[in-house]
């Protein structure tokens, strides 16, 4: 049953809607989500979960399962570079396997202390958790096959139309907001008047211009192809530019490769994308193709704005990427965390006026920051051209290969090893955000310093018993109390007061003390540091500011 009201209607069956889908009912707020596809993605599209999004499916209570999803346990998680992948491999970044990484995680710290790493897992598999999470909850409603074809703003909410695929049957529904998750082409987006504004049209000898994406299923191609396996296959010649990712470690990837000059991709046929795999492969096999299509690589881009009275765009909708870094994922993930709990807390009485709006006072210049960063990478990776001379059994080959090799070692490090883009994000400047003076590190892609400087992720550290930091947060607000002598009574009524759900923690770990210098700490349902300190006494107004209700 399609319900007539909902609390917040979602345009968008990706993960940004889905994950949103999931924040808003966990937090009892009715949802519903429409998407004009029949069902979530077949093609693997996105390929790489960073370690932020894992700690939010961590607090939500379903990483394991993530982590359990694509890649068998112990498959290599690798990035490796080759002339073709049965020809001479260049380089390799290795990085734990899915089942190395729950281990490892306990074992850093510095930049990579986390409560998670990454995980290599296409899309497909990640959206299948997400909508069976989402669907789980009671009040949220997942109708794949309906799309979004109009909608009008009210003064107290939101009148959308919404149109049955397969049937044409239409309906109206109403919710209090509703969030445009309706990628890259979004029509919410195209309503609001908000165009995308960055850069496109970008040519590169790789990663800029347009693409061939092949879903496939060579079941003999490690057989085939004597190289170790990889997660992430990325050939370097004169002949056909491709990166690939492997699915599900048995005998399905995910193949780009980027199109000649005379190559038209509307005249690309199963037989013609099978040959791009062959040239690539440096050898023929057994190829059956699951699904194909184009796009075009060499977009920077970020919606002009993030809302419109109460409606709001997020994911793909709100910046589009080059897939250098994982990034565009794994940000509409942080869209949606974002923007989750605070449409909850309003819906609940528990925000005020400013904290809707902090939405695009946060995510825009972020969204900026990290296509941005996807750029620098596919620049890396994309203007290195391979000399004529790349595959030749001799000594002029021997050392453009090794030259070759030195260069795609340090940039798998720029683009793989990224903890600065992965937990380095920041709120500066939030009305939300209560500053203490203090200024944050530098910005860096592949050096993050953990700081409580309010704006960002609090620092995370293993406690003696095993368990993460973040465990022991509260769903919704927590305050870390360091020292047993500061007074959280204040925090305690003025929550009460406000009707905000703030858990009390005591944190007895001195190396946990050092990280956060301050006695107390006020951390938002999103685990960024809102607020520290060393007493309790202005506990009213930091807690007004923090949920936008001191205005």
């Amino acid at each position: 049953m399609i319900p007539e009201h909902s609390e917040v209607v979602v345009a968008g069956g990706g993960p940004c809607g889905l994950m949103l889908a999931n924040e808003l009912g966990r937090r009892g707020v009715s949802v519903l989500l429409v998407d004009e596809k029949p069902t979530t993605a077949f093609n693997p599209q996105a390929n790489a979960t960073q370690a932020r999004t894992m700690e939010h499916y961590r607090r939500l209570g379903f990483a394991n399962e993530i982590r359990q999803q694509g890649l068998p346990a112990e498959y290599p998680t690798d990035i490796a570079y080759f002339t073709r992948y049965a020809g001479y491999e260049l380089a390799r970044f290795r990085l734990p396997s899915a089942r190395e990484a729950t281990h490892v995680v306990k074992t850093l710290s510095g930049s990579w202390s986390a409560a998670e790493l990454p995980h290599r897992v296409s899309q497909k598999y990640v959206e299948t958790v997400l909508r069976r999470q989402a669907e789980a909850l009671p009040g949220v409603h997942v109708h794949y096959g309906w799309r979004l074809v109009d909608f009008t703003q009210e003064r107290s909410g939101v009148r959308a139309t919404i149109q049955s695929a397969a049937t044409g049957e239409r309906r109206t529904v109403t919710g209090a907001y509703m969030v445009g998750a309706d990628g890259p082409r979004s029509m919410v987006r195209d309503r609001l008047g908000f165009s995308y504004a960055g850069e496109t049209g970008v040519s590169r000898d790789f990663m800029g211009g347009r693409m061939c994406a092949v879903y496939l299923r060579a079941p003999t191609f490690y057989d085939v192809v004597r190289n170790q396996p990889a997660w992430m296959y990325v050939t370097f010649n004169r002949d056909r530019r491709t990166f690939m990712a492997a699915v599900d470690g048995k005998g399905e990837f995910a193949f780009h490769t980027q199109l000649r000059p005379g190559e038209d991709e509307s005249a690309i046929t199963d037989d013609m994308a099978r040959d791009m795999f062959f040239r690539a492969a440096g050898a023929e096999m057994e190829v059956e193709i699951l699904a194909r299509g184009t796009w075009t690589a060499g977009h920077a881009l970020v919606s002009s704005g993030f809302q419109q009275g109460r409606v709001f765009l997020g994911g793909d909708a709100a910046h589009l990427f080059t897939p250098a870094g994982g990034l565009g994922y794994n940000t509409a993930i942080e869209d949606a965390v974002n923007l989750g709990w605070k449409l909850a807390a309003v819906l609940r009485g528990q925000g005020g006026p400013d904290l809707l709006a902090s939405y695009t006072l946060e995510r825009q210049p972020l969204a900026r920051r990290n296509t941005a960063y996807a750029r620098q990478f596919a620049d890396s990776l994309g203007n290195r051209s391979a000399p004529d001379v790349i595959e030749a059994a001799s000594p002029e080959g021997e050392e453009a290969r090794r030259e070759a090799g030195v260069y795609f070692e340090a940039h798998a490090r720029r683009e793989f090893n990224i903890p600065g883009v992965t937990f380095g994000g920041r709120y500066d400047g939030s009305p939300i955000i209560v500053p203490d003076g203090t200024k944050p590190p530098a910005d860096s892609a592949n050096v993050y310093v953990p700081t409580a400087c309010p704006g960002g992720r609090a620092p995370h550290v293993w406690m003696p018993d095993g368990r993460s930091l973040y465990d022991l947060f509260g769903f919704e607000w927590t305050l870390l109390q360091f020292d047993p002598a500061a007074d959280t009574s204040g925090f305690a009524r003025a929550a009460t007061e406000l009707g905000i759900n703030l858990e009390i923690v005591a944190i007895d770990q001195p190396s946990a003390a050092e990280l956060y210098r301050a006695k107390l700490a006020l951390i938002r349902p999103d685990q960024i540091v809102a607020w520290r300190g060393e007493t309790g006494r202005e506990a009213s107004s930091v807690l007004k500011r923090a949920t936008g209700m001191a205005g």
